[in-house]
């Protein structure tokens, strides 16, 4: 049965629960803070974000293979319940070691699990024809958050202090979120969408023949590879971006308060979830990379030359669109390719590149900033490295054929 208002509340619900637990968008400002008030070095203070990014991908992981056996529902739940109470848990603690378990292992496992989880069920109410879309409206709340957490973080430590920031930021997530998480859930079984009308003289894409396959099948299709090492080499240079546009924002057009500059990559990286999964829906998924791909790459070339205000709001506005496009075309070209049956265990394998990406853009800049005192090789490299995962794209190929042990059966 086909429920069309239960679909658009579960999206609701679902990019909701994904706004309300962007924590970790929040942690330079309390890592500030932890620095000038507790008298922590900066080692200490990104120890526990460095394990967070690796707990976050190792946690979505596993709770794509959970909520493919019990559904998302609890999944989600069990998230939400860790985000809220590890932050509750570092109100009590000043220590990095402390820190390490509350923040690095606990919230981001909650993350992970809750992310993980929210887009594939959603997925699941729509029609194919618009997973694109619905995979950035949820992967785009989730990359809002970064507009709102920072401020907010920033107004509570002021006002309250560091351990009572946490405590209030991890009460409001369990208000707003478990609430919602009992809202969401997979369509019942037998549960069908409609086909959306085409518009006047206008045909839809043709869909092309998907298979399920389980994770352990998905590794033995070459598609996998390529696509692993394409979200590596092209996501690389968004990350970069997040991590290091403060920096090259005041090095290169001596914009002192690049604080709203950080701001705009962030909207433009939501919008570009939500835009590039809509693109992706007319254009084709391999399409929209390969033109997402070309235009990261023209702007990694071109940001060495952005000396002026205007230029660097150009091009921080192009490469958070494109990076976000890549965080919606991913998932959506997943369940093409595999099926939506093992989607979280599927896309939770290939998220991992995104984990590997995580790596590789910061040390890049790292390594150029203070090797060459400029972000000039950087840029250089990251425009190599989207060249390869043009390459890459352009033999591409969907996967159309049933796993070899369903061709047997």
């Amino acid at each position: 049965m086909n429920k069309p208002s239960k679909a658009v509340g579960i999206l609701v619900a679902g990019t909701g629960i994904n706004l309300s637990i962007g924590f970790l968008y929040a942690w330079s400002v309390f890592k500030k803070a932890m620095v000038a008030d507790w008298g922590w070095t900066h080692s200490e203070g990104n120890a526990a974000y460095t394990v967070a990014i690796v707990m976050w991908a190792v946690a979505l992981l596993v709770a794509g293979v959970i909520q493919d056996r019990i559904g998302p529902r609890r999944v989600i739940q069990l998230g939400v319940f860790l985000v809220g109470s590890g932050l509750v848990a570092s109100s009590f603690f000043t220590s990095p070691i402390a820190m390490i378990v509350t923040v690095g292992i606990i919230v981001a496992t909650g993350i992970g699990f809750t992310y993980g989880c929210v887009t594939p069920m959603a997925m699941k109410w729509f029609h194919p024809s618009k997973k694109g879309m619905v995979s950035g409206i949820t992967v785009g709340g989730f990359g809002i958050a970064a507009v709102y957490f920072a401020p907010l973080t920033n107004a509570l430590i002021s006002n309250f202090g560091i351990s009572r920031s946490f405590l209030y930021i991890g009460l409001g997530i369990l208000a707003i979120a478990q609430p919602l998480s009992f809202i969401v859930n997979n369509p019942p079984a037998g549960y069908a969408a409609s086909s959306p009308a085409p518009a006047t003289g206008k045909k839809l894409r043709a869909k092309l023949p998907s298979f399920d396959h389980t994770w352990r099948q998905m590794l033995r299709t070459p598609s996998f590879y390529l696509l692993w090492i394409m979200f590596v080499l092209s996501s690389s240079a968004g990350v970069m971006m997040i991590g290091h546009l403060a920096s090259i924002a005041t090095k290169q057009a001596n914009i002192l308060n690049s604080a709203y500059i950080v701001s705009l990559l962030a909207i433009s990286n939501a919008s570009g979830r939500v835009g590039g999964g809509m693109l992706s829906d007319r254009i084709g998924r391999r399409n929209t990379m390969l033109l997402v791909f070309s235009t990261q790459l023209l702007n990694m070339l071109a940001f060495n030359f952005y000396t002026t205000e205007l230029l660097i709001i150009m091009g921080t506005i192009i490469a958070g669109f494109s990076y976000g496009s890549l965080m919606s075309t991913f998932p959506s070209i997943t369940s093409d390719n595999w099926g939506m049956k093992s989607y979280g265990a599927n896309y939770g394998v290939l998220y991992t590149a995104w984990g590997v990406s995580g790596v590789v853009g910061p040390l890049i800049a790292g390594w150029a900033i203070d090797a060459t005192g400029s972000y000039s090789l950087a840029y250089t490299i990251s425009a190599l490295l989207l060249g390869v995962a043009i390459a890459l794209g352009i033999v591409l190929k969907p996967v159309q054929t049933a796993p070899k042990e369903a061709l047997a059966g």
